[in-house]
């Protein structure tokens, strides 16, 4: 039985990337430079309207589980895509990245999820989001073998909008917990936390061990506009917890210890991702027993790197990375 060092379960979403000028995306009735949740029909003709598409396995997560594989964990993915091309691609594309994708691509009415994305010359990005079938992940997608054999199980905000989602996440958190290992969530997104506050709380405070998430997110627990103030909540609730707070660096409560770590400001090419390989980079100190102030400073190094060029995954040697910054 294969042990993980990390297992993630979250939205399996392929990115497909693709240049386009202002009069196309006038022409196709794409609102620049936000993210709009589309329809199966809309995201079939944009998929067809692209130009020389690159495309790459996405998802917050799987972002996060793909960087801490770089660092050279051993990880594994638990998500959902069909018996199509882009979840066949998918799920190569994880395996051959080196990841475990655990869950074989299924029959379904709804397709592989996929995110359009329209980059402008001046560098603004439009995404265009099908969610697809990712969204129907339930316990029947996560196997007992895999959450009860990892050492630390990170699980996406994003997919607690549905029920089946929520019941998979207490079941895998509590699988690997009663193996010895520990449990947490990114939680993705303040409007997730309002639509679902009862539950959300009521996973971290009984079935999970860290929490991760920006000033918005975790201000959004507790419905206060006061950082301090939700920070000590949340810490009575969940034993660590991590607030990634942008140029102003990160601040983690272990328990009632509050351990704030600097960041150097540096001007962004493509702020994609920086929060999930701040997550990689922290988990992978996690993974090897550091100190949590190193981890938050190699998540910062993770972090800084990938938001040095364009998309949501490393590009360097990050091993080496931590290495020139002392950190290994």
């Amino acid at each position: 039985m294969k042990t993980y060092d990390i297992v993630g379960i979250g939205n399996a979403v392929v990115d497909v990337i693709s240049q386009a000028d202002d009069s196309f995306l006038d022409l196709m009735g794409i609102e620049k430079g936000i993210m709009q949740l589309i329809e199966q029909e809309r995201g079939e003709v944009l998929y067809a309207s692209m130009k020389d598409r690159v495309q790459t396995p996405g998802g917050s997560v799987a972002n996060t589980i793909a960087g801490a594989g770089a660092l050279g964990l051993d990880a594994a993915f638990i998500g959902r895509v069909r018996d199509d091309a882009l979840g066949h691609f998918y799920a190569d594309a994880m395996n051959e990245g080196g990841i475990d994708f655990v869950n074989p691509p299924v029959a379904g009415d709804l397709a592989t999820s996929r995110s359009m994305i329209f980059v402008s010359p001046d560098g603004e990005r439009s995404m265009n989001t099908y969610l697809g079938i990712s969204t129907t992940l339930s316990s029947a997608d996560v196997p007992r073998e895999v959450t009860g054999n990892a050492r630390l199980m990170f699980l996406e905000g994003y997919l607690f909008d549905h029920d089946a989602g929520k019941s998979a996440f207490r079941e895998a958190a509590r699988a690997t917990r009663a193996a010895g290992g520990k449990a947490g969530i990114a939680i993705s997104d303040p409007f997730c936390v309002d639509r679902h506050r009862a539950d959300f709380l009521s996973l971290i405070q009984h079935d999970l061990d860290f929490v991760i998430g920006n000033e918005a997110e975790i201000q959004s627990l507790f419905e206060t506009d006061h950082l301090d103030d939700a920070l000590m909540l949340t810490s009575g609730i969940c034993p660590l917890v991590v607030c990634t707070r942008s140029g102003d660096g990160v601040t983690v409560m272990d328990g009632t210890l509050r351990i704030d770590v600097p960041v150097e400001k540096v001007v962004p090419v493509d702020a994609t991702g920086a929060g999930d390989q701040f997550a990689a980079g922290f988990l992978f100190g996690m993974a090897q027993g550091r100190d949590y102030e190193t981890c938050a400073r190699i998540g910062n190094v993770c972090a800084r790197e990938v938001i040095g060029h364009i998309g949501p995954r490393p590009e360097t040697n990050m091993v080496e990375l931590l290495r020139e910054h002392g950190l290994l």
